[in-house]
């Protein structure tokens, strides 16, 4: 299986779940279940190459012309993580199967699961770094679906919010740290960048990049100060914590230090502060999740220790620091994923998680209690489990390294984090499981199905197997530790073994161990000196810092923010008049090179008049409806310019968006007062003046510059001219422009005027559906309606015309590519053409003659310029590429067929559909505002009262 296959077959299996919850919620987990391991199965096909020492690329160019492609690479560090995510997210699936109850919706909740796996794959295979920081975000934003899962709960919401505020935080601070690794390195493939320690290192862009990735690595693996929001992650359902806690999420920080230790490790900067960060992290963690009484909160943190730890070993920059980080990502991933579904077995039974309220259920739940025992005694340290392992690694390391004063001070920190690691895993086991059995547990409990409890169990028995059997596990690590490497070091000598002689590691671990009994025996005075210290919370902390923020944002807001368009406007215009003085006066303009056109009388006249009209729209804008009409005539001449500066299809397009606009709001003025309140004072109409004829004079000065003078390099208007009847069919720039060179830009214009035509009918449902009901009911016209609604020459008329209007669109539409024309100003037409209908008939007479929806229109037509888009990737062409040619059939002459007339009558239709469904909301809202009033005055006639009639 491809690699590009194994990162997509968890993306599109998410589409699965949601589907196939209608059959059942076995088949939810079984189509969910074999999703992962169709991902893992193509993982396993490509493992036997990666053991031979070959690395598995695949690429594919994305938008090359920014660095990013769709390159991916496997090699052991990438195979050992892809392995874990996939092969832990089996168990978290049959586990989740028996988990979630059926209140739940195991649809979504496996979509997002599988949404989130991918994400997670994608970030391990990555070998392009943009691409893997798309991968990267969607983790954040998967993870905030998982946490935010059980949406009724506060908890949840506020949890997801606050992962999703730091690790995005740390996830943009990323994106400038791997912007800059690439500009270091030259390219933004991973498998380029490993290859130039030297050029990285030596470069001063160095060091903030590497302080801009480490703060995402930080950030996403919770280390200190950005630790505080894991434990609030665990409001999501326990699949998802022992998920996120063991394979995934806060490993991928982990993941990408290890990944980027060949090119940024070696360095005091990379030393001091990953090393510190992991130091500080391991040793509050491991402290603060003895004194917690929920068990997940106390796993949180102990989690938060523990990848404390593997960021320490990595920051050491030693390759026997890679070699235990290695061992014990895979132990910590055994007895950390098992401790979570044990924890989440004890309150899916007992109903509670609160150590204070459990105690004896070792007799209840024999099968737990052994599962969790196992699992508690390797994180602890105990001889025989896997976690003895891999710390007595870490605290051999701890003896070679030195980050600040005294040669001892980092093993005794390691020491008081191991002590304290083992003395809450024993907390764990004593106040969990031992003591008598307790008679006010909030539900009787009892071991769960064989569903719930194997996972745990399968993962309790590797941790054994590993324990015991540590040579099993030794040239996997080997393996990994060397991919990690890539000859930056050189391959540790060290063997694995349960017995390694008397030496400091061992009597580091004793040390421990018995620490940890003596502070389990003194928990309670301990617990107690705990409560009573004021102790700084983080979450407190990050609180009062949003809080500050919000409070900030709302005063800054609320001062520039007010409502008052003019304001708006205001500073708008003045950066623009600055901007452009500054230009000006900081360039050379030079002379005129061009003879000024001769004014003739009609450009006069013309001129005159919107001069006269933009003059009367300011002295009487008060006046709404008179407003609108003088709006009216200044766009009528405009395009009365555009067609004498040889633009008619500027002028036609004008011209019918004018007519469109201005019934259109007529109709909204329809639900608006005749005249606007008086508001602006003397020093505000002064302010608007000054700024208006500086806006003014500077756009007439710029025009008059541009076109008195020739430009420095060709114009891309040459371009157009020079290629769109070769290139695009046509002797209509502006249509081929629209059509083939910018296609996609209309694309997203037509897009965007759907959009926003189903705004205003949402708008206009809530309008007649909410509270603003009761002002339509109230709305009364300032004169009586005239008798006769509906003249019968305007009826006759309109009939009249509607053909021909019609006729008149369809040859528009048609010329549009070799002559004025095209889809937008057909579908104009064809518009008017029905708004006449409306305006002479009624709204109730065409919408009984409507076949039909707008809203179809509109996706039609968004639908078929989409579709012409796509046909051309079936010719190896980019999206949108036209094609045309000339046909003849007898008896008739040659003529030209191009794809774009399929685009344009995509936009054709949306453009109909969207001023259509414009037009029939507004209407709508008329109409019903008139049913509604004569509703209204019935309801509250005496002559209709059936009691007053009957009296």
């Amino acid at each position: 299986m491809s690699l590009f296959l194994i990162v997509a077959v968890p993306f599109i299996g998410a589409l699965l779940p949601g589907l196939m919850v209608r059959a059942g919620r076995n088949a939810c987990a079984y189509v969910t279940f074999g999703t992962t391991l169709l991902a893992l199965i193509g993982l396993i096909s490509q493992a036997p190459a990666v053991i031979g020492g070959e690395v598995v690329m695949a690429s594919v160019p994305w938008i090359p012309q920014i660095g990013l492609n769709a390159a991916l690479m496997l090699d052991g560090l990438g195979l050992f993580f892809a392995a874990l995510i996939l092969g832990i997210g089996l168990l978290i699936i049959t586990y989740a199967r028996f988990y979630l109850s059926r209140e739940d919706n195991m649809g979504e909740f496996f979509a997002y699961l599988l949404l989130f796996q991918g994400a997670m794959v994608g970030i391990v295979l990555s070998d392009n770094i943009l691409l893997l920081l798309v991968f990267w975000e969607l983790t954040s934003l998967s993870s905030f679906l998982l946490i935010g899962y059980w949406k009724h709960l506060p908890a949840g919401r506020q949890g997801a919010r606050m992962a999703l505020t730091v690790t995005g935080m740390g996830g943009l601070a990323m994106i400038g740290g791997m912007l800059l690794l690439g500009r270091i390195a030259g390219s933004f493939e991973l498998s380029v960048i490993l290859d130039n320690r030297e050029a990285i290192q030596q470069s001063p862009l160095y060091l903030p990049a590497l302080l801009l990735i480490l703060l995402g690595c930080f950030t996403k693996s919770a280390q200190f100060p950005f630790h505080f929001w894991l434990p609030h992650a665990m409001s999501a359902p326990t699949p998802v914590s022992a998920y996120l806690h063991s394979a995934t999420m806060v490993k991928a920080g982990i993941f990408l230090m290890a990944r980027m230790w060949p090119v940024l490790s070696g360095t005091e900067a990379w030393f001091y502060l990953v090393t510190g960060a992991g130091l500080i992290t391991m040793v509050i963690g491991a402290i603060v999740a003895l004194f917690k009484d929920d068990l997940k909160a106390l796993l949180a943190f102990s989690t938060i220790s523990h990848l404390g730890l593997i960021t320490m070993l990595l920051g050491t920059g030693t390759s026997f620091g890679v070699l235990a980080a290695m061992f014990h990502i895979l132990n910590h991933a055994t007895f950390k994923a098992s401790l979570f579904m044990t924890a989440g077995i004890v309150d899916h039974e007992a109903h509670t998680r609160q150590l204070p309220a459990l105690g004896g259920l070792r007799k209840l739940m024999p099968i737990t209690f052994v599962i969790t025992t196992v699992a508690a005694l390797s994180m602890a340290g105990i001889p025989l489990f896997n976690g003895f392992l891999s710390k007595e690694m870490m605290l051999k390391e701890t003896l070679k390294t030195q980050i600040a004063g005294p040669e001892w001070l980092v093993p005794v920190l390691a020491v008081i984090g191991a002590l304290f690691s083992a003395a809450y895993s024993f907390r764990l086991i004593a106040h969990g499981f031992f003591g008598p059995v307790r008679d006010d547990y909030p539900s009787h409990p009892h071991d769960p199905p064989f569903g719930m409890w194997a996972p745990p169990a399968i993962l309790a028995v590797l941790v054994l197997v590993i324990g015991i059997l540590p040579t099993l596990a030794e040239p996997a690590i080997f393996f990994i530790t060397g991919a990690v490497i890539r000859g930056a070091a050189e391959t540790p000598d060290y063997h694995f073994a349960i017995w390694h002689g008397v030496n400091v590691p061992l009597a580091m671990s004793g040390i421990a161990v018995v620490g940890g009994l003596v502070v389990l025996a003194l928990y309670s005075p301990l617990a107690r000196l705990w409560a009573a210290s004021p102790i700084p919370y983080a979450k407190s902390i990050f609180d009062a810092i949003i809080a500050a923020l919000v409070s900030t944002a709302e005063l800054v807001t609320l001062k520039l923010h007010n409502g008052s368009f003019s304001r708006y406007a205001a500073f708008f215009m003045v950066a623009v008049v600055g901007a452009a003085w500054y230009a000006w006066a900081t360039g050379a303009p030079g002379g005129s090179t061009r003879e000024m056109t001769p004014v003739n009388a009609v450009a006069v006249a013309g001129w005159l008049m919107l001069v006269a009209a933009t003059l009367a729209l300011v002295a009487f804008h008060r006046n709404r409806f008179f407003a609108l009409i003088l709006m009216g005539i200044a766009g009528l001449m405009v395009s009365v310019g555009f067609a004498y500066f040889s633009a008619p299809d500027l002028a036609m397009t004008q011209i019918s968006v004018e007519v469109v606009t201005i019934i259109l709001l007529l109709l909204a003025l329809n639900f608006l007062p005749n005249r606007t309140p008086r508001e602006s004072g003397t020093g505000r109409k002064l302010r608007d003046g000054v700024v208006a004829i500086a806006a003014g004079l500077g756009t007439a000065g710029l025009s008059a510059h541009l076109m008195l003078r020739d430009f420095v390099e060709p114009s891309i208007s040459e371009y157009h001219l020079a290629n769109s009847y070769k290139g695009g069919g046509g002797d209509n720039v502006v249509n081929v422009i629209l059509v083939d060179f910018r296609g996609f830009d209309t694309f997203g214009e037509i897009v965007v005027l759907g959009i926003a035509a189903l705004v205003i009918y949402a708008l206009t449902e809530i309008a007649l559906n909410g509270p603003i009901r009761a002002r339509l009911i109230n709305r009364r016209p300032d004169k009586p309606l005239a008798g006769n609604q509906h003249p019968l020459m305007m009826v006759v008329l309109t009939r009249f015309l509607m053909p021909v209007a019609l006729m008149v669109g369809i040859y528009i539409f048609l010329r549009g590519h070799n002559a004025p024309g095209g889809g937008f100003i057909a579908g104009l037409v064809f518009a008017i053409a029905v708004v006449m209908q409306y305006m002479a008939s009624g709204y109730e007479w065409a919408t009984d003659r409507q076949r039909y929806p707008y809203h179809g229109i509109i996706g039609a037509g968004i639908g078929i310029a989409a579709l012409t888009g796509v046909g051309s990737w079936f010719v190896g062409q980019p999206f949108l590429t036209s094609a045309f040619g000339y046909f003849r059939i007898p008896p008739m002459e040659e003529f030209e067929l191009a794809t774009a007339m399929a685009f344009d009558l995509g936009v054709f239709l949306a453009v109909l559909g969207a001023v259509m469904l414009s037009l029939e909301s507004f209407s709508k809202l008329a109409q019903r505002s008139d049913r509604m009033k004569e509703d209204h005055a019935i309801s509250i006639d005496p002559s209709r009262d059936p009691e007053a009639e009957s009296a």
